[in-house]
């Protein structure tokens, strides 16, 4: 099974990272700010989605995301901007690829 890892802009300037199997549906659940959005996004109003990451399987989305987690603010940007995989290099990099349309 797909899953996709995201980073989420808000409305405050924060990043927000998940995980999910269907990009479309958990962005109208983050953006609507529906009972199933994240308690965070509820709070923090999600404004963009700024980069998703394609995996085969949960673990290798739970992975990515847990070290996405783990970056600054200013390397998250940098991630977001450049796509600079390097940051997460202890990760199997070939387990991921980014995408720019879903």
């Amino acid at each position: 099974m797909t899953y996709y890892t995201y980073i989420l802009r808000c409305t405050d300037e924060s990043l927000y990272t998940g995980i999910t199997t269907d990009i479309k549906k958990r962005m109208a659940e983050h953006f609507g700010k529906t009972e199933k959005c994240a308690k965070y996004t509820r709070s923090h109003t999600a404004e963009k989605l700024e980069a998703v990451w394609e995996s085969e399987g949960r673990s290798a989305a739970s992975k990515l995301e847990y070290r996405i987690k783990q970056l600054t603010k200013k390397q998250k940007q940098k991630l977001i901007d450049e796509n600079d995989m390097t940051l997460l290099k202890e990760i199997m990099i070939n387990d991921y690829h980014r995408i720019d349309q879903f």
